[in-house]
């Protein structure tokens, strides 16, 4: 019954293959290292070779494991190409040597890593996508912890902050995303084995990623992104002759370091839901100009508008004293449906009483048929 599983799986991407001039693009997540999202890449890759398919491995990064390494023999693989970085040599995946040999489907594993200086692409999501654009497909694997949106989510579950990270819509943009599932115990089992790490590593990795609430809350949001891309490919689906509702989000953020990267991720998050267009909206008062404000607050900001930019919203900034006048006038003109404002430090009632901003928000709100969000 897997193997027949797996067989649809292959036959399915084929076809998607077909479809389109341009790559398709198919991605294995994962909870954590060590599911066997590798093993199950090469896996497909050998089930495609036996079809005839040309693919070859772009890069795999086996760990040393042997199941998964023995798998890499007999596939066809393009060399890695070698650089001297700080006096040491290591290697990258070769992007232009597997456009010139122009497979059909290339294996690209470690989705999120950050390429060495000198390369063309700061990293390899990148690679992915000009890789896409030349016309071959690509199966790539990434854990969900990498995934930008819930970055701090994952920081406060794991105590470890993630420095590789991709946007969501690579994601939003894949052609097949396929869930490698284990529960906590078959996960901790292939640790003891040493089929994750070697074995000097293991209690370490006990003592810490490895902790069976920590796996549990993982495996709960790789399992909800999965759901999520389904939704988004069913709603693709519905005819245009239903008219529904369109979702669009605004995000309002200040200069506030800490508020506005929650705003940003949040509102990413539930636009990638709702598969729909959002803004980010800065409203620049005199009081902020740039001769007023601090230079760490304009670097939050640049790097704020560059990670909002990163996750697919538009960014627009607006110099007003009116505040609420601002908000509005953008949530007419764009047709917004949902605003996204940070958590006030104020209690609500405090807020209501003594921001008089967010109180003619929320009477302007009032009169029309938009939501307000507060996200904490």
């Amino acid at each position: 019954m897997e193997e027949q599983q797996k067989e649809d799986s292959v036959r399915h991407f084929l076809d998607l293959v077909k479809r389109s001039r341009r790559g398709k693009l198919k991605i294995y997540i994962g909870m954590s290292a060590g599911v066997g999202k590798t093993y199950r890449m090469l896996q497909e890759a050998h089930a495609l070779l036996r079809n005839g398919i040309d693919i070859c491995i772009g890069y795999v990064e086996t760990h040393n494991r042997a199941e998964t390494h023995a798998l890499v023999e007999g596939l066809p693989h393009v060399e890695r190409r070698k650089i001297f970085y700080r006096g040491k040599e290591i290697e990258e995946m070769d992007l232009q040597g597997i456009i010139n040999r122009h497979p059909e489907i290339v294996i690209v594993d470690e989705l999120a890593h950050t390429n060495a200086e000198g390369s063309k692409n700061t990293k390899r999501w990148q690679d992915v996508f000009d890789l896409l654009e030349a016309g071959i497909s690509v199966i790539s694997a990434v854990n969900i912890q990498h995934l930008e949106s819930i970055n701090e989510e994952i920081e406060q579950i794991t105590g470890i902050a993630v420095t590789e990270r991709i946007p969501d819509k690579i994601l939003e943009l894949a052609d097949e995303i396929v869930n490698i599932d284990l529960t906590a115990d078959e996960l901790v089992t292939r640790l003891k084995e040493g089929k994750i790490y070697d074995k000097t590593k293991i209690e370490r990795a006990l003592g810490n990623f490895f902790q069976s609430d920590k796996i549990l809350q993982l495996r709960e949001l790789a399992l909800k992104e999965v759901v999520h891309q389904v939704e988004r490919k069913i709603q693709t689906e519905i005819p245009k002759s239903i008219k529904l509702r369109p979702e669009r989000f605004l995000a309002c953020i200040s200069s506030n370091a800490e508020t506005a990267g929650v705003v940003i991720r949040k509102t990413a998050r539930l636009a990638s839901y709702y598969r729909s267009p959002w803004i980010v909206l800065y409203v620049q008062s005199e009081a902020e100009s740039m001769e007023r404000i601090k230079l760490d607050k304009q670097r939050h900001l640049i790097n704020h508008f560059k990670l909002a930019t990163e996750l697919g919203a538009e960014v627009i900034k607006v110099k007003s004293n009116q505040i609420t006048r601002a908000i509005m006038d953008m949530a007419t003109e764009k047709e917004v449906t949902t605003i996204c404002i940070g958590k006030p430090h104020l209690n609500i009632f405090q807020v209501i009483l003594r921001t008089a901003v967010f109180n003619g928000l929320l009477k302007n709100l009032a009169l029309k048929d938009i939501d307000l969000v507060i996200l904490s």
